[in-house]
């Protein structure tokens, strides 16, 4: 078996837990039974456990969660404990809003999403597990199930599958984009900018 298409008989997967997800991750979320998260797998840089990537009206956006440690930090996820030294989460929102606020959908959203930026978590696990739920409730999707270690034999491993240096290489859903005139159509963006444009019409696309 080399692809999804003839893995489906395999109903669980591990994958990893991403900061306001991309948008692939969200669809394999859909397509399979069981998704498992590794809460004590050491903690990668360069992933989408602390980053995501939006548009805005002059190209890609990145946003990142600081950690402590910064770049030595050799901790298993569930350990690692986002640092406040800098506004981030201030200059985050901001950022969010200047590319969303005339989305069509953005203003419905606004107030759950905010809560993101005003709580202060202490471990960035727990923040982008608040995030899945979050998420879980609008999509009406079962949580991940929570593990400490182990993947079985018959489970995949869809952990790093999409990377900040690779995440367009793989073709994405398509959707009419707030930007998609000046900067054309950006694929596998963060979750949040299909559900700032599409809103209640987000689990049709993704089935499409």
């Amino acid at each position: 078996m080399t692809n999804m298409q003839n893995n489906h008989e395999i109903d669980s997967i591990v994958i990893d837990l991403q900061y306001f997800t991309c948008i692939n991750w969200i669809k394999i979320w859909r397509e399979y039974s069981n998704l498992i998260i590794l809460s004590n797998e050491t903690y990668q840089k360069m992933t989408f456990r602390n980053r995501c990537v939006i548009a805005g009206s002059n190209g890609l956006i990145n946003l990142s969660v600081p950690v402590e440690e910064g770049r030595n930090v050799r901790l298993p996820f569930q350990e690692v404990k986002i640092s406040y030294k800098e506004k981030w989460q201030l200059q985050q929102w901001r950022t969010i809003l200047s590319c969303y606020n005339r989305s069509p959908w953005f203003e419905y959203y606004r107030d759950n999403l905010e809560i993101f930026f005003k709580t202060e978590f202490e471990y960035l696990f727990q923040l982008n597990m608040e995030i899945l739920r979050w998420l879980s409730g609008i999509l009406k999707l079962k949580l991940p199930l929570i593990k400490t270690s182990g993947a079985d034999f018959d489970t995949l491993d869809f952990r790093n599958k999409w990377l900040p240096k690779n995440f367009q290489e793989e073709k994405g859903i398509r959707y009419h984009q707030l930007f998609e005139e000046r900067i054309g159509f950006q694929t596998n963006l963060s979750v949040l900018d299909l559900l700032f444009m599409e809103g209640p019409n987000i689990s049709n696309i993704l089935s499409k």
